[in-house]
This record gives structure tokens, C-alpha cells and sequence, in this order.
């Protein structure tokens, strides 16, 4: 196996985190999307941030990434308070405070999060530079691609959401995906496990599964890219139905390819 950071949980939760809350600003900042949405999403990054703190500090401990996701949990919790507390009444009018929550919020989080993840990968040893591009677009690579289906079910509660929303979210799944899987092709990458350089000590299985994955990815991004054209509105379910598959392989292009070059 190449040399590198190691892969451990702490990593990969920092990331899906601080990836989907940058997602959640992309989303949010037009207005279009109910307000449930931006708590739902708030409140859930700031939990598996909450996970990676744990998971850190428990377990394999690198202080200064660590510190990071307890930032990103704790900015994710006063953002999620701030929305609900500073929101239009049913009128339409400000709150009693007579503040309405701006979106630029949300970008705070993600913004610590995607510094402690360069450390990260900047301190890990090995080609620091690539294991750091690699962390930095896995992380808005598994965002992405859990947002746009969260947001895909949200559609079951504000069925007269726009479109643009989940399409906008599907296309920049399309344009981190080339990024994605083309930094993990570089050297030393994927292409030296496919073709038997590096040993990934089941015969070669997980390389194939991989890029089994990674296709895969590329493929529902393409089909799903075409559902949300159709008129009817089972396309939006059905194009939630393949980010539900994306999802895993996403997590499966992204995660077993850094877990075999140990990045």
C-alpha cells in the first residue's frame, strides 16, 4: 500500500460534515427551499461532526483536526438556532428581534471544517499535497451527493418546490465527480492498484470494486441528470430513488479507494 495519513473514522465524518453544510449554503441561499430544510441539515452535520469529535479525540486522536470538528459542531448548533430564532413570523414580517437570518452563516462552518481537513491531510506524511486535495473534494464529493438527496425528499414536504433546487445540487455532483475520481487516479493512485503495483491484499477485489463505484457514480449522476428533465413529478422520486444509490457509491468510490492507498 502507498505511504500516507491514515484513514480512520475521524476523517470521513469531519468530512461528510463539513461538506454537506457547505452544500446546505449552496442550497439555502436563494430562499427557495423551506426553512425545515436548512434545520434538518444543520442539525445533522452538527451531529456527525459531534461523531467525528468523538471518534477523534476516542480513538486516533490528531489534536488539531479534532479541535476543528468540535468547532464545526458547535458553529453548526448556534447557526441551527439562529435560523429558527431569526425567521419570518407567518405574516411574512421579522421576529420580535427584528433580525432575519442570513445565509452567509452557514458558510462558517464548512470553513473550519475544510481547514481542519487540510491540516489533516498536510500533516499526514506521504504526497501531502495530493492527500490533501483528495480529503478536501471527498469532502464536497460526499456533501454533494447526500444533499441533493436529502433535498430530493424535501420535495415530499414543499411539493411545489421549484426544480432548479435538486438540479442545481445534481450538477455540481457531476462536476466534483471527474475531480474526484481523477485525483484518485493519480500516482500514486488507483491506477497502481488496478494494475497490481499495489497489493490491496484481496487479490485485486477491492481495486475492481472500486472502480466498479466510481462508474457507477458517474452513471446515476447521468440517468438522474435526465429523471429531473422529464415533466412529471415521480421524476424528482425517481431521481431521489438513484441518489439513494449514488450515496453508496460515492461513499464507496471515495472511502475504499483512500482505505487501500491509506490517505
Amino acid at each position: 500500500m502507498a505511504a500516507g495519513p491514515e484513514l480512520d473514522a475521524a476523517t470521513v465524518l469531519l468530512q461528510w460534515a463539513s461538506g454537506g453544510l457547505l452544500f446546505c449554503w449552496v442550497t439555502t441561499r436563494h430562499n427557495e427551499v423551506g426553512l425545515g430544510y436548512g434545520w434538518l441539515l444543520r442539525g445533522t452535520y452538527a451531529a456527525i461532526a459531534i461523531l467525528a469529535a468523538i471518534a477523534g479525540f476516542g480513538w486516533a486522536s490528531r489534536p488539531l483536526r479534532d479541535s476543528g470538528s468540535v468547532v464545526v459542531a458547535g458553529i453548526a448548533l448556534v447557526t441551527l438556532i439562529l435560523s429558527i430564532t431569526w425567521r419570518p413570523n407567518r405574516a411574512g414580517d421579522h421576529q420580535q428581534s427584528g433580525r432575519l437570518y442570513d445565509s452567509k452563516w452557514d458558510l462558517l462552518a464548512p470553513s473550519f471544517g475544510f481547514v481542519a481537513l487540510a491540516v489533516a491531510g498536510l500533516t499526514g506524511g506521504g504526497n501531502e499535497l495530493l492527500q490533501t486535495a483528495r480529503i478536501i473534494v471527498g469532502a464536497a464529493f460526499l456533501g454533494a451527493v447526500t444533499d441533493a438527496m436529502l433535498l430530493g425528499h424535501w420535495y415530499l414536504v414543499q411539493p411545489g418546490l421549484k426544480r432548479e433546487p435538486l438540479i442545481e445540487q445534481v450538477s455540481w455532483l457531476g462536476k466534483l465527480w471527474p475531480v474526484e475520481v481523477g485525483l484518485l487516479l493519480l500516482p500514486t493512485g488507483m491506477f497502481s492498484v488496478l494494475s497490481g503495483t499495489i497489493d490491496d491484499s484481496y487479490g485485486g477485489m477491492l481495486g475492481w470494486f472500486w472502480a466498479a463505484c466510481a462508474i457507477t457514480t458517474g452513471a446515476l449522476v447521468l440517468v438522474t441528470r435526465a429523471a429531473l428533465r422529464e415533466r412529471q413529478y415521480a421524476a424528482v422520486m425517481a431521481a431521489t430513488g438513484l441518489l439513494y444509490l449514488a450515496i453508496l457509491t460515492a461513499f464507496g468510490t471515495d472511502v475504499v479507494a483512500r482505505l487501500v492507498l491509506e490517505t
